[in-house]
């Protein structure tokens, strides 16, 4: 029997002008929930769990998530760990995340990776709407197989999406079965692990920003043992996204972590703040 899960997650700005207080309100339908809200940076910006109980999807299992952000909120998300998708002969297992973020909100979507098991047909689909001023700091790891535990990634497939409306578009399928996208030197070069972190905005962030937040991310790429395999680009004036080839997951994420610590106080003026889980 397939898990249907929805979660409708908003944030919303309470309190005076000068004291704002990011507040989370969520409705869910399954196995699907936000935890406690924390602020362990002050009441502006409001830190939150995702957990999905049973860690992970079969074949027609689906997850919709659909997060708004009202104007002046600051949300952080996070998940406990790893999502997982499992081997998968029937339909697809898909997961589909929905932003909406209004003039001069941001959010931060950083879930743990997600594991491609063998045989699995799966689905990882982000949109992000963002309205002008808005502003977006997320990333997507995959881990393709378990190679530590010796169970490669040698059959399935994965469909992925990462879209700003108006903007950025990027669309892939990952056949465990095409040696020369898995192993090639143009594709995956026998690396297991692919990730992005981009900075998103919902109007032109500027060509001194963007330069700002592209030479941060090349100084930490440059100083990291990835450096062979990880860049950072700007597809364009709403959006700058690092990228990163690894065997495993841990160094991959160790990139993409500095990067946003060294992006959240040059871009907005704030610490680096982990989340608690990071610390788990």
């Amino acid at each position: 029997m397939a898990w249907h899960a929805r979660l409708a997650l908003q944030y919303e700005r309470q309190g005076a002008a000068d004291a704002p207080r990011t507040v989370a309100r969520f409705l869910h339908e399954g196995p699907l929930r936000i935890l406690q809200s924390l602020y362990p940076e002050g009441d502006a910006t409001c830190h939150n769990v995702l957990v999905h109980p049973p860690s992970g999807l079969v074949a027609g299992d689906r997850l919709d998530i659909t997060i708004e952000a009202a104007s002046g909120t600051h949300g952080v998300i996070t998940t406990p760990g790893a999502g997982r998708f499992y081997r998968s002969e029937g339909e697809r297992a898909a997961q589909h995340v929905q932003v909406r973020l209004a003039a001069g909100s941001r959010l931060e979507w950083l879930p743990m990776e997600a594991i491609c098991y063998n045989g699995c047909n799966a689905e990882n689909r982000l949109d992000l709407d963002l309205s002008p001023g808005a502003e977006f700091i997320g990333w997507d790891v995959t881990a393709l197989g378990l190679p530590a535990s010796n169970q490669p990634f040698v059959a399935g497939s994965l469909r992925q999406h990462l879209e700003v409306a108006g903007g950025w578009l990027e669309r892939a399928t990952i056949q465990a079965s095409d040696a020369r996208l898995m192993d090639g030197p143009l594709g995956l070069a026998g690396r297991r692990c692919i990730a992005t972190l981009f900075f998103a905005a919902g109007s032109d962030i500027g060509r001194d920003r963007r330069e700002q937040a592209l030479a941060l991310a090349r100084d930490v790429i440059e100083a990291h043992p990835l450096r062979a395999c990880a860049g950072a680009t700007a597809p364009d004036h709403r959006t700058v996204a690092v990228r990163v080839l690894s065997d495993v997951v841990e160094p991959a994420m160790e990139l993409l972590k500095a990067v946003r610590s060294a992006w959240r106080p040059a871009l907005w003026g704030l610490a680096p703040n982990p989340p608690r889980t990071w610390a788990l």
